[in-house]
């Protein structure tokens, strides 16, 4: 799960294995499997690079 903020500076975490796109607009929106959506203070390589680092984290854990 990513941490993520809406616009309104509230916090939520995200499945990131949920995602369907990303997509700035200039705001960002995220696009879920189950088709809901949300926009986000986070640019798309801000959250690319939080996906990069979460999964980073779950695969180090399983190789160990």
């Amino acid at each position: 799960m990513i941490l993520l903020h809406r616009l309104n500076n509230s916090e939520f975490y995200l499945n990131c294995n949920q995602i369907e796109y990303l997509e700035q607009t200039p705001d960002t929106v995220i696009r879920l499997l189950n088709e809901k959506t949300y926009i986000v203070k986070e640019s798309a390589d801000e959250i690319i690079s939080k996906i990069i680092d979460y999964n980073s984290k779950i695969i180090g854990k399983k190789l160990s």
